[in-house]
């Protein structure tokens, strides 16, 4: 991977930054993606955020190698920190969990008055995403779920918006699963959502076989629910 061929997951990414955006990208490690999109879009100025020494002095290098200092911003703070008010329009955060991912976003609400989309590469626990975009406005628009490498990644869209829009009736499944990728599953989606439902199930017999405190029997009614959501997605 590089400024000229990003990965396949950085690909789904870059689709989703509209032309003509301002943007930053957040945890930009070496500013691949902002570096691309300069010098292939229409991108017009980016911020490229990184929190850690290294990956920060990484891509203010890849930035001048490329002659795009004028285009790109290399900033180094933690979040949303790097970007001043109304200054983007998109944001990008790409290879973290949904988890961290939620805590920038919700650490930077400030930050995203004017921003018009959101676009979101979790590792891990997307559903922590789409219960932030609902707590918060948000509006799931597009998913992706794609395999690299033997890892699973799922990209999320959002923009200002009524975030019960994209859900149907089963709330609890769309935010578990996505509810566009429920729409359209591929084999990703599938390979995915086998190997969650089989870990889900050993961590049930674990359980079993702990003392059943109020909390044990909590988290294995909270799992069962989760199997039994995907096994009834899977008999569809």
């Amino acid at each position: 991977m590089n400024t000229d061929k990003l990965s396949v997951r950085l690909a789904a990414v870059a689709k989703y930054v509209p032309e003509g955006a301002r943007m930053a990208d957040i945890g930009s490690d070496h500013a691949y993606l902002p570096c691309f999109l300069a010098k292939n879009t229409s991108i017009p100025f980016a911020i490229a955020g990184e929190v850690v020494e290294g990956p920060f002095k990484s891509a203010k290098n890849n930035v001048m190698s490329e002659g795009l200092t004028e285009v790109i911003s290399v900033r180094l703070g933690n979040g949303l920190e790097v970007i001043r008010p109304e200054e983007v329009d998109c944001i990008t955060i790409a290879g973290m969990g949904g988890a961290l991912i939620a805590s920038i976003l919700e650490n930077g609400k400030d930050k995203l008055s004017t921003v018009k989309r959101l676009v979101l590469q979790p590792n891990i626990s997307a559903n922590s995403i789409r219960k932030w975009f609902l707590e918060n406005n948000w509006q799931l628009i597009a998913e992706e779920i794609l395999e690299e490498d033997g890892k699973i990644y799922e990209v999320l869209v959002a923009e200002q918006g009524n975030p019960l829009k994209s859900y149907s009736s089963n709330l609890d499944l769309g935010l578990l699963m996505g509810p566009f990728l429920l729409q359209n599953q591929n084999e990703a989606f599938w390979k995915k959502w086998e190997a969650e439902k089989n870990n889900w199930l050993k961590i049930y017999k674990q359980l079993e076989n702990a003392a059943q405190t109020q909390e044990t029997i909590e988290k294995k009614e909270e799992l069962l629910n989760k199997i039994k959501m995907v096994e009834e997605v899977f008999a569809r």
